[in-house]
Order: C-alpha cells, then sequence, then structure tokens
C-alpha cells in the first residue's frame, strides 16, 4: 500500500526576499545612465540589458542585508553570500534565479532569449538543425512601465517623506476651468476680505443665535467666509541635459536626475492630473522623448546645445493653453554648441563662447515674451556658469537653484509645488 507523508511547508527561501526593497535597491542598476559604461566597457544606447549583470547586482543588494527575515538568514548562508565567488556556488546562484523569475512574475523585468544561431544545413547531418553556437550565450532583458512607475512611485514618496509630508496630498478636490480648488475651510470674516460667502454656515450660526424665524437677521459676526487653496493649471516641460559631462568627473548626475524626472511624473499624474509633463533632452541637438521611455535613456552625444532644448521646448509649450506655462532645465555644463541657420552644429567646448551664449540668451528672450518661465537647477559651481545661469533667471523671472545630485529632487518638488498653490478668498 503506498503511503504518502506531508510535512508543514515552509516556503522558498526566495519567497521570503521583500521584492519592493529589492527593486528600490535594483534602482540605479535598472537607471543606468551609462555612467559604469567608462569602466566596464558597457554598451550605450542598449536598452535590453544582460541578465548576468542583473545577477550581480541581486547578489550586491543580498550582500547589504535586510532584504529577508534575520532569523532566516543562517550563519552559512551569510558566508557564502559574502565570498567573492558567491555566483559560483549553486545554492546562492539557485536564489538568485528565483529571484529574477519572481521578477519576472511581478511583471517588472521582460527576460528575452538570446539569438540561436546553427550551421548551415549541408553542415547538419541527416537534416538536424546541429547545436547552437555560443556566439551570444547569455539572455537579456527589459525593465517594463510597471517598473519605471514604481521606481518613480518610490522616489516620489521618499523625496515627500524628506520635505516633512506624510502622504501624497489631499483629494478632496473638484476640478475648476482654470484650475482645482482643493480643501476648502470656512472661518469667520475678517476686513479687507474678498466676499465668498459660505451661506449654508452663515445662516447657520444666525440660526443658532436667532431661532428659526423669518426674515433671518443677519449680523456681523453671523458671516463666514470660503477659504481655498487655487491650484492653477501647468504645463511643464523638463529640458534635461544628457551630455557626456553628465557621468563624468567620477561622479553619476544623469540617474538622479532620471528619478526625480520620473517622480514629477508620477506626482503630476496621481495629483494634479490637469497638468501636462513633456520631457526634451539635449546633448549636440534635442529631441522630445516620451516620460515612459525615460528610464531607458543613457548619456548621449558629447557637447551641450541648449539653445536647441529650449527652441524644442518652446514648441511644445505653445500648443497648451494652460494658467503657468514653465521650462524646468537641469544642466551641468555651460552651452557649448548650436545648430546653425543651414542645419549644421557649431561645436565650442573651451570656455563660453560669446556667439553660443548670445544665441542661448536670446532664445531665453523669447521665453520671456511668451510668457514662459524658466527655472534652473544647476548641478556645478563654476564661476562663470554661476553668472550664465543668474542671467538666465534675471531675464525670465525664473529661479535658479545650485544644487546637488543629492538634493535636486528636493528642491525641485519643493518649488513645483509651492508654485502650484496660493491661498484666495
Amino acid at each position: 500500500m503506498k503511503i504518502v507523508r506531508y510535512g508543514k511547508y515552509t516556503g522558498e527561501l526566495s519567497d521570503a526576499v521583500d521584492l519592493d526593497e529589492l527593486m528600490k535597491r535594483l534602482g540605479d542598476f535598472f537607471l543606468q545612465s551609462g555612467f559604469e559604461s567608462q569602466y566596464y566597457g558597457l554598451s550605450e544606447f542598449d536598452a535590453a540589458q544582460s541578465v548576468e549583470a542583473l545577477r550581480d547586482a541581486i547578489l550586491r543588494a543580498l550582500q547589504e542585508g535586510e532584504l529577508m527575515p534575520e532569523d532566516l538568514m543562517s550563519e552559512e548562508l551569510r558566508n557564502m553570500l559574502q565570498d567573492p565567488g558567491a555566483l559560483n556556488n549553486q545554492n546562492v546562484r539557485d536564489l538568485i534565479e528565483k529571484l529574477i523569475d519572481r521578477l519576472a512574475q511581478e511583471g517588472f523585468i521582460n527576460p528575452q532569449q538570446p539569438p540561436q544561431v546553427t550551421g548551415p544545413p549541408q553542415t547538419t547531418p541527416g537534416g538536424q538543425l546541429g547545436k547552437a553556437s555560443e556566439r551570444n550565450p547569455d539572455a537579456r532583458f527589459e525593465i517594463t512601465d510597471k517598473a519605471i512607475d514604481f521606481l518613480g512611485f518610490k522616489t516620489l514618496r521618499d523625496l515627500l517623506g524628506s520635505l516633512g509630508r506624510s502622504s501624497f496630498g489631499r483629494h478632496d478636490t473638484r476640478d475648476l476651468s482654470t484650475g482645482v480648488e482643493s480643501g476648502g475651510v470656512s472661518r469667520p470674516y475678517e476686513f479687507g476680505d474678498v466676499l465668498n460667502l459660505d451661506i449654508s454656515q452663515t445662516i447657520s450660526n444666525a440660526v443658532r443665535r436667532d431661532g428659526a424665524k423669518v426674515p433671518i437677521d443677519l449680523q456681523y459676526r453671523d458671516l463666514m467666509v470660503h477659504q481655498c487653496e487655487y491650484h492653477s493649471s501647468c504645463a511643464t516641460v523638463v529640458l534635461l541635459d544628457c551630455s557626456h559631462s553628465m557621468i563624468l568627473y567620477g561622479e553619476d548626475r544623469f540617474t538622479p536626475a532620471k528619478r526625480v524626472a520620473l517622480a514629477l511624473s508620477h506626482l503630476i499624474r496621481t495629483q494634479y492630473p490637469g497638468d501636462t509633463l513633456n520631457l526634451v533632452l539635449f546633448h549636440d541637438s534635442a529631441e522630445e522623448v516620451p516620460i515612459a521611455q525615460l528610464a531607458r535613456v543613457q548619456v548621449g552625444p558629447y557637447y551641450t546645445n541648449t539653445r536647441e532644448g529650449l527652441r524644442m521646448a518652446q514648441r511644445i509649450l505653445l500648443r497648451q493653453r494652460k494658467d503657468m506655462r514653465q521650462i524646468v532645465m537641469i544642466t551641468d555644463g555651460k552651452p557649448s554648441a548650436l545648430t546653425l541657420d543651414d542645419g549644421r552644429i557649431y561645436k565650442n567646448a573651451f570656455g563660453l563662447d560669446p556667439f553660443v551664449v548670445s544665441e542661448t540668451l536670446e532664445e531665453v528672450n523669447k521665453c520671456k515674451r511668451a510668457g514662459i518661465m524658466i527655472n534652473t537647477f544647476m548641478l556645478a559651481t563654476d564661476y562663470s556658469l554661476v553668472q550664465f545661469v543668474q542671467k538666465i533667471s534675471q531675464m525670465c523671472r525664473g529661479k535658479a537653484y545650485f544644487t546637488t545630485p543629492y538634493t535636486l529632487g528636493q528642491y525641485l518638488l519643493m518649488d513645483y509645488m509651492q508654485r502650484k498653490t496660493k491661498t484666495i478668498h
């Protein structure tokens, strides 16, 4: 007689890993800017990434600890993870493979099989296909839109937490033709108020004082006004510098900038649905890129064509009818290129070229005449650059923030949300 014995299911070790925390730690890996390609020879502009590189990134995340409960982390497992040859250990490799499977099952990554190459038909006996060549043995993968949205959400939550906001904001809003009225409260009338009478509360005060009778005797102290916040509608273009200097000098400035743009996109989509956000990259020239493709973008050519970026941003904003139109420019370098009338690109990386600067400032002046504000977030502090950015701010009445990759997010989100809201009566 066949006997079946049952035992308590303890689950896989990989199931105990917090997948959200793992995704957060893999954020910089998924948002690769090309920074590591300087040192490791990785291919730039490659949307699909190596699964072997993903294994290395997951191993580093596991080595940092706190991804799984302490009671499941045996001393033997800790030693295996910290071993320099950990990826050669079959147990560690199995754990990482199961985590990759979980990422795929949850829709964060899309595995891609490498192409199979076989010999020509005449070399395969008996009509067999033959054995695949090892020309490209490693599989690749792409991150999905779900992963991009997740990273934007996590970045936004962390940034709002650093700004002292415990949530994404209030949801008691109603759409207006030109904006949003949010979080209205009633308070006693004060001298100088533009009267926006709260009828129900005012009458309630009079009835409570004199009782229900007709006519109602309204007195000064009965008056209540409705105070609310007006959220103006806004069209924003993020003008992001992706010239090569964003990953030079031993610092990756491009990945933090991408994180902030993703967080801003998530904020607008969830909290300010009446607003619009577009993305323009500028380098030797400029191009508009869908926000959904931002995470896959890497650094581009070497020069900085600020004027062409401003031109493209203007064309996008002038098509939109909003209360406010603004350009958020994130850069770390001086303008060093511009597109000539015949399509050729004039380049000069040595100092601030007077011709490039004058043409760029003329484009800033056009933005001012069109009512477009430019807020600049500068990731460098060279004296000549500071003067140039301050000139831009003076011309278009915008703001200049001299920040770092670590504080960029707080400055940008704080500026955006403060500009959105004003108190009205």
